[in-house]
């Protein structure tokens, strides 16, 4: 079915060794996801208590307050800078942008006003926020964010993510000190996070991908503190009407996080599954090992180092004939411009990994294209 698919509408098949990206569709649910989407859609329900009572399922899981299924993490920003600028006041939150708010700056580290796949700071404004920038690209202390503090302030916005700078740069523990210290709600964009316990503990409000570690259909979750869920529950009648979640959604949602609570760790059976790139490493100029996510997650990856003066190709041409082939492979390629990039497993399907070392293989080897 899948290839036959493809095929009907024109579109090519992708491999997938980038991990949870957004430009490929993020992740690939299971079976049994794609079934509770199934039954979720093709049955009515009241959708407000959708909301509440799937909200309240996944705050037990999570061990917090409150929470509420959102369209995604980028629309989870938006909406928590919506709820703490408006604080919840249902005029000013149908009016967002209509009327002037007095307290609506954003405090955000320098070095995490990253770029996803939109800006952070894109999502901020959408939600009625002013991004106030503190620090520098390659330092953020907790006195930074201090200092930025004023009668303006509505949130502190963290993002951890493996986008952001990583070096001096405070933890979430740090910046949830400060925030609690001064009175100021803190918000924290943990999208691709693994731990979904964690971060409720360290904010007001928490910010995850549905489709990302959880493998859900395309989604997010916003859980935090009652009073703060609460005013998120006023923007989905303002800006959050044209981010709605479809029932499916949230069953398919459900159905994987009940499904990721007992998720094996297979972060060793993928390390052995890279052992396949090995015999790419006999090539002149072409070295492979394993590294382990920047961002410290239990990831490991393959990464492929191509010295162009005795390979003859440089890492960005390999990569580009990857991505470009009539099987498209699309890798991790934040290093191009070091040399390398790397091939994340996670998302590999039945022969994939041999279809990439033969990929790898003919473009280095100069052999033409098949």
């Amino acid at each position: 079915m899948g290839h036959s698919l493809h095929a009907r509408y024109g579109l090519k098949r992708v491999i997938n060794a980038s991990g949870r990206m957004s430009i490929l569709g993020v992740s690939a649910p299971t079976d049994t996801v794609m079934e509770a989407m199934k039954q979720g859609g093709q049955k009515y329900v009241e959708i407000a208590d959708l909301v509440d009572k799937s909200g309240d399922y996944i705050a037990r899981l999570l061990g917090s307050e409150g929470a509420v299924v959102v369209n995604s993490a980028s629309s989870g920003i938006a909406l928590s800078v919506a709820a703490v600028v408006t604080g919840g006041d249902p005029r000013l939150s149908l009016r967002l942008h209509q009327e002037p708010v007095l307290k609506n700056e954003i405090i955000m580290l320098k070095g995490h006003n990253v770029q996803y796949g939109a800006p952070v700071e894109t999502m901020v404004f959408l939600g009625g926020g002013r991004v106030v920038e503190a620090g520098y690209a390659n330092e953020g202390r907790k006195e930074h964010i201090e200092q930025a503090i004023c009668e303006r302030t509505a949130a502190i916005l963290y993002v951890k993510s493996h986008h952001t700078v990583q070096k001096n740069m405070i933890s979430v523990e740090e910046a949830w000190e400060v925030a609690g210290r001064r009175g100021v709600p803190l918000i924290v964009d943990a999208a691709a996070e693994e731990d979904l316990l964690k971060y409720v503990q360290y904010s007001d409000l928490a910010i995850y991908s549905g489709s990302k570690a959880i493998e859900g259909p395309t989604s997010g979750i916003v859980a935090g503190k009652k009073k703060y869920v609460e005013w998120l529950k006023v923007q989905l009648h303002g800006i959050g009407r044209s981010m709605k979640v479809g029932k499916e959604t949230t069953f398919g949602l459900l159905q994987a996080l009940n499904e990721y609570q007992v998720k094996a760790d297979s972060s060793e059976l993928e390390k052995k599954a890279l052992e396949g790139l090995q015999p790419l490493a006999e090539m002149p100029g072409v070295s492979v090992r394993i590294v382990q996510d920047e961002a410290g997650r239990a990831i490991f990856r393959g990464r492929i180092q191509i010295e162009s003066s005795a390979a003859g190709v440089d890492a960005k041409t390999v990569n580009d004939g990857l991505r470009e082939g009539e099987i498209a492979v699309y890798t991790r390629d934040y290093g191009v411009k070091q040399g390398y990039f790397d091939i994340d497993p996670r998302s590999l399907q039945g022969d994939d990994l041999q279809v990439i070392v033969s990929r790898i293989s003919e473009i280095v080897g100069g052999k033409p294209n098949e």
